[in-house]
C-alpha cells in the first residue's frame, strides 16, 4: 500500500512557508509587491487547449505566476522583448542514460540546454555500478550541485547491475524521483534482487522504469511490468513492439540516440500510420552522443522530423513537453506555460521546425542562439580515480581469431560477427561461414572484408574470459582501436586485423581508468580517457568533443568511413549487448 501524508505530518514551519508563499502570489497580482519579469510580446502555445495565443508571462521565484497579467496593475523588476517568437515549453528528455554521453552533468547541459532541453530524466546505473563499493558516496557528488545546471535533473537509483543496498541509498537521495530500468532478463527467472528493487521502488512511492524486452518475453510474462505498476517503457524498436506497449498501458518513449539512424524513423513513421494517439508518447536519447547534439540537436531534433513525417506540430511539440511531463506525474511542475509551472521556457521563431532562439530555465535567461550563455563551473574532480592495469599477461596469441567448426571440405570456417547496429532490429552476433585457407580464418562475409573483433575481461582471477570474432561497424585497414566498459564488469573491446597491434592497442588502454584509445603499428595516435570510474570525461563539452573527434580522425587516416556518432560512442553501445547476450561473464 503506498503512503499518503496526511496534513497532521506537515510540519507547522512547512505551513507558515506556504502561508508566506500564497501571501505572496496574491501581493504580486494586487500590485503590492513585484515580480520577477515580464516577458512580453509572445505568440504562446497552449498545449492543454492545442492553441497559440498572443500574450505575456508573468514570473516571479522560478515559476509561471500569471498569463497576461493587468501591466496597469502588476510590478516587474525586469521585462523581456519577445519579439513576437513563438513560446512553447521547455523540451524533456524522458529517458537518458546519464553517463553514456561521456560527459559529466554540467558538461552535458552545454550541448543540450542550447537545444532547448531544460529538463532531464536520467538513469544512473552504469556510474553506479562502476563506482561499485564507492557507488553511493560517488552518487552524492555526482548529483551535489544539480541545482545548478541549467537544466532540471529528475534521476532514478538503479533498478539493474548493483546491490539492492546501493538502490536503497539512492532512492533516499535528492534528485532521484524512483526506481531506474529494470533488468528484463533476469526476472523471467524470478531473482530475487529483482523482486527486491521493484518493491523498494513501490515502497517508495516513486516512478518505475523498465526496459520492457517485448523481444524476449512470452506474452505471459509482458504482464508482469505494467502489472507491478511500472510507468514507463523505452525498448521498442519497430512497429509491433510499439503496439503491444500501449496495448500494455505503458508511457511509451520513442527513442533517437542509439541504433540505427533509420530506428527512429521507423517508430514515427508508424505513430503516424497507425494515427495512435500521441499521448501515449514520450521523447527520448536512451544513449547519444554530444557530438551528434551539436551538429544536428537534442529533443527539438526528433519533434522536427516527427512533424516532417506528417504529425501535426502541436501534437509532436506534446510528445517533447506535457506528455513527458506527465508521464512522470511531473506535470503540475512542467510541460506547460501555465501559472503554478517552472518558468521554462523556448521561444521558437517556427513551430513546424523548432529553432530555439532563446531558453529560459526558471524564468533565468540560460541559452540564446543556441549558445549557452555563461559556464556552469561545477567542479567535479573528486569523481576521478587513479588506473588500475589488469592486462599485465596478456599474449596476442589470445586475441587469434579460431573456428567455432570447421566444414567437412576444410575451405570454411563457423565464426561469431557482431554488429554494431545489431540492436533491436538486426541480429546482434549470429554464427556465419566464410573462408578457411592454409588454416585460418579469411574475415571476408558477403563479399566485404570485415575487422577482428575481440572482447577481453579486464582483470582474471584464473583463466582470462575472451571471445574473438568478426565485426561490422568499423573498417580499418591497419592499426587498431579499443574502449573500455566497467558496468557490470570489467571489459575491454579491441577491432583491428593482426592480434599483436590489438593487444599492444590493449595495454596502453589498460594504462588508463577507461577511454578509448586508437594505435598505429605500436604508436598512439588518439586518446580519449575517461577518468571518472572509466565512463566520464574529465572535460568540459570543448575538450570531449575534441577529443572524440581526434578518435575519429585518426581512424580516417586508418581507412575508417564514418557516419552517424562517434566510433567511440557505437563501440561503447556493444557493451549494453555484450552484457544482455551473455559474452560478458
Amino acid at each position: 500500500m503506498l503512503h499518503q501524508a496526511s496534513t497532521t505530518d506537515t510540519p507547522p514551519a512547512e505551513v507558515a512557508a506556504q502561508d508566506d508563499h500564497v501571501r505572496m502570489i496574491f501581493g504580486i497580482l494586487e500590485g503590492e509587491q513585484e515580480a520577477d519579469l515580464l516577458l512580453r510580446n509572445l505568440n504562446i502555445l497552449d498545449v492543454h487547449s492545442e492553441t497559440v495565443y498572443p500574450g505575456t508571462l508573468l514570473v516571479h521565484g522560478e515559476r509561471i505566476i500569471a498569463l497576461n497579467p493587468d501591466e496597469s496593475i502588476v510590478r516587474f523588476r525586469e521585462t523581456f522583448e519577445g519579439e513576437g517568437l513563438y513560446a512553447i515549453p521547455g523540451l524533456i528528455d524522458a529517458h537518458l542514460h546519464f553517463e553514456s554521453q561521456l560527459a559529466h552533468p554540467a558538461a552535458f547541459g552545454e550541448a543540450i540546454v542550447p537545444s532547448g532541453t531544460t529538463t532531464v530524466f536520467g538513469e544512473t546505473l552504469d556510474f553506479a555500478s562502476a563506482a561499485g563499493a564507492e557507488a553511493v558516496d560517488a552518487a552524492r557528488a555526482l548529483f551535489a550541485d544539480h541545482d545548478r545546471l541549467p537544466y532540471r535533473l529528475y534521476a532514478f537509483a538503479p533498478g539493474k547491475k548493483t546491490s539492492t543496498e546501493v538502490t536503497e541509498a539512492m532512492l533516499a537521495m535528492d534528485p532521484v524521483i524512483g526506481l531506474g530500468e529494470l533488468a528484463h532478463l533476469s526476472y523471467m527467472t524470478g531473482n530475487a534482487d529483482d523482486f527486491r528493487k521493484s518493491a523498494l521502488g513501490r515502497a517508495n512511492a516513486g516512478v518505475v522504469n523498465c526496459h520492457w524486452g517485448v523481444t524476449a518475453l512470452s506474452d505471459t510474462l509482458l504482464n508482469y511490468m505494467p502489472a507491478i505498476g511500472v510507468d514507463n517503457n523505452h525498448d521498442v524498436w519497430n512497429e509491433d513492439d510499439i503496439e503491444k506497449s500501449i496495448r500494455y498501458g505503458l508511457n511509451t518513449q520513442i527513442k533517437f540516440g542509439v541504433g540505427s539512424p533509420e530506428v527512429i524513423r521507423t517508430m514515427l513513421r508508424a505513430i503516424v500510420k497507425r494515427r495512435w494517439p500521441a499521448e501515449n508518447f514520450q521523447l527520448c536519447a536512451d544513449n547519444i552522443s554530444v557530438d551528434r547534439v551539436l551538429r544536428q540537436g537534442h529533443i527539438d531534433w526528433v519533434i522536427s522530423l516527427a512533424i516532417e513525417m506528417g504529425m501535426p506540430p502541436i501534437k509532436a511539440i506534446k510528445m517533447g513537453t506535457l506528455y513527458a511531463a506527465r508521464s512522470f506525474h511531473r506535470d503540475r511542475d512542467l510541460g506547460s506555460l501555465s501559472p503554478g509551472r517552472f518558468a521554462d521556457i523556448v521561444l521558437t521563431d517556427s513551430l513546424s521546425r523548432i529553432n530555439p532562439r532563446y531558453v529560459f530555465k526558471g524564468g533565468k535567461l540560460v541559452a540564446k542562439d543556441r549558445r549557452l550563455l555563461e559556464p556552469v563551473g561545477i567542479d567535479y574532480s573528486v569523481l576521478a580515480k587513479e588506473p588500475r592495469p589488469g592486462l599485465g599477461d596478456l599474449r596476442a596469441e589470445q586475441l587469434d581469431l579460431a573456428p567455432i567448426e570447421v566444414s567437412d571440405d576444410g575451405t570454411q570456417a563457423k565464426v561469431l560477427l557482431f554488429d554494431v547496429y545489431g540492436r533491436g532490429h538486426l541480429k546482434f552476433a549470429q554464427e556465419i561461414w566464410v573462408p578457411f585457407r592454409d588454416g585460418a580464418v579469411v574475415p571476408e562475409y558477403e563479399g566485404a572484408q570485415l575487422n577482428r573483433i575481440s572482447i577481453v575481461q579486464r582483470y582474471a582471477d584464473g583463466a582470462r574470459h575472451i571471445v574473438n570474432g568478426l565485426f561490422k561497424g568499423v573498417s580499418i585497414d591497419r592499426g587498431a582501436v579499443s574502449t573500455f566498459w566497467p558496468a557490470p564488469s570489467a571489459y575491454f573491446v579491441v577491432v583491428g586485423a593482426d592480434s599483436a597491434e590489438m593487444c599492444g592497442n590493449l595495454k596502453q588502454l589498460d594504462g588508463l581508468v577507461g577511454g578509448c584509445v586508437v594505435t598505429e603499428d605500436g604508436d598512439v595516435k588518439a586518446v580519449l580517457p575517461l577518468d571518472f570510474y572509466g565512463v566520464m570525461a574529465d572535460m568540459d563539452l570543448a575538450g570531449l568533443v575534441e577529443a572524440t573527434r581526434s578518435i575519429d580522425d585518426a581512424l580516417a587516416k586508418l581507412g575508417n568511413h564514418n557516419e552517424g556518432e562517434p566510433v567511440v560512442n557505437k563501440l561503447l553501445t556493444l557493451f549494453i549487448s555484450l552484457d544482455r547476450f551473455g559474452f560478458m561473464k
